[in-house]
Parts: structure tokens; C-alpha cells; sequence
């Protein structure tokens, strides 16, 4: 049968009626879910806003040695991390997008920086209920408020506690810098990585001169200290 006598056979008015009819029906049912997509994603956006907030108000008190505000913060930040994966999860459309990986990983940076200054930790991706790319985001973001931290400790001298600190954003971008995958399985990773080495390699720098100098100087002064006796 030739394709012309075929289009007869095929497109008879009842066939045309059911065509419109699914085609109807199913636009219907698209135009509903595409609705509720739409005022989820409204509320979603709501709540990425107040948690990137407080992830952020969260480290900076941890900066500034207000650890109770801190936590308040990030207590705050939880909550809406919680509520948010909630209202996301049955959506995979909206779950794996950027607006609520970009939240959840600014929520992961608030969460680890505090556990390892509180409580020596770095909880896993599975101890935060987080899926692993918005972690791996997070721990990537890490490495530079670690330096910040290090940066703070190093002009109070502690120069010990900050050398700590170089070695846990070492180890952080030893392990990133194996997830050889693409971006479109990790998006953000590997830029994130890059910028990770360059932190651990300004920070080494630094700590190394400074330590240096800070030595230096102690064996001046005990050299002084010990002609002042002669």
C-alpha cells in the first residue's frame, strides 16, 4: 500500500476527532502539572533566597567568633534546607537545577565550616541528606573560607592552627581533583577544583614566609637578648 492510500485508510474523521481529543487532553494535563511547577518553583525560589542568606550570615559570625549567632543562623538555614528538599524532591525538574543546587551547596559550606571550628567533624553528604553534587559544590566552596579563617589565625600569630587548616583544604582538593567526570555530571566541580589548588598554593606560599619570618625573628631576638648579657 503506497503512502497516499495509506493517509485514506488512516485519517478518517474519527481518527482526526481522537487525535484532537489526546492532543486536548494531553495539554490539559501538561497546562496542570506545568502549574504546579510553576507556584512550586515560586516557593522555592522564596526559600533558596532566606537559606544562601543565612549560610552566609552564618559564616560570618563564625568569623567573627560569634558561634551562638552562628548557629542560630545555620540552625535557621536547616530548616528551610529541610523545607526545601521537601517541596523539591517530587519534582525532578525542579530537584536537579541549579537554583536549588546553589542553595543547598551554600547551605553544605555554612554546615561544614562550622562542624570542623566547633567540632573537628566534616559530616559526609549522606550524614546531611544533601545529594552529592550541591556537597561536592559545597566542599569546594569550603576551601576559601578556610583560608579566611586561616588568614584570621595567622594574624594572631597562630600560625600552627592555621597550618591545620592548609592541610584540610589540601585534602579537600586532592579529592576533588580525582572526580575526573564531565560537567555535565558535576557542574561547577571542576571550576571549583581549579580554584581550590590555587588556594592551597597562595596559602602554602604565605604560611611557608611567614613561618619563615616568624622564626627568623625569634633568632634575632634571642641573639640580641644573648649580646645585651655579654
Amino acid at each position: 500500500m503506497d503512502l497516499i492510500n495509506l493517509l485514506k485508510e488512516s485519517l478518517n474523521e474519527d481518527s482526526i476527532t481522537s487525535i484532537k481529543d489526546t492532543l486536548s487532553s494531553n495539554i490539559v494535563e501538561i497546562k496542570e502539572r506545568l502549574d504546579t511547577l510553576d507556584a512550586t518553583r515560586e516557593k522555592i525560589i522564596k526559600l533558596t533566597r532566606e537559606i544562601i542568606r543565612r549560610s552566609g550570615w552564618a559564616i560570618v559570625e563564625a568569623l567573627k567568633g560569634d558561634l551562638s549567632k552562628a548557629t542560630e543562623h545555620l540552625q535557621l538555614c536547616e530548616d528551610k534546607t529541610r523545607e526545601l528538599l521537601a517541596l523539591a524532591e517530587p519534582y525532578p525538574e525542579l530537584l536537579h537545577t541549579g537554583l536549588v543546587n546553589n542553595a543547598l551547596s551554600e547551605y553544605v559550606e555554612a554546615k561544614l565550616f562550622i562542624e570542623i571550628i566547633m567540632n573537628g567533624k566534616l559530616p559526609g553528604y549522606k550524614e546531611l541528606n544533601i545529594p552529592p553534587v550541591p556537597y561536592l559544590q559545597g566542599l569546594g566552596d569550603l576551601s576559601g573560607e578556610l583560608k579566611r579563617l586561616g588568614l584570621e589565625l595567622i594574624r594572631n600569630n597562630e600560625y600552627e592552627l592555621a597550618e591545620r587548616l592548609l592541610l584540610i583544604i589540601e585534602a579537600i582538593y586532592l579529592e576533588l581533583r580525582s572526580l575526573d567526570y564531565p560537567e555535565a555530571l558535576l557542574p561547577g566541580v571542576r571550576h571549583k577544583t581549579d580554584v581550590a589548588r590555587r588556594i592551597v598554593d597562595d596559602f602554602k606560599t604565605l604560611l611557608v614566609d611567614l613561618m619563615n619570618r616568624n622564626r627568623l625573628t625569634r633568632i634575632l631576638e634571642q641573639n640580641l637578648e644573648y649580646a645585651s648579657k655579654r
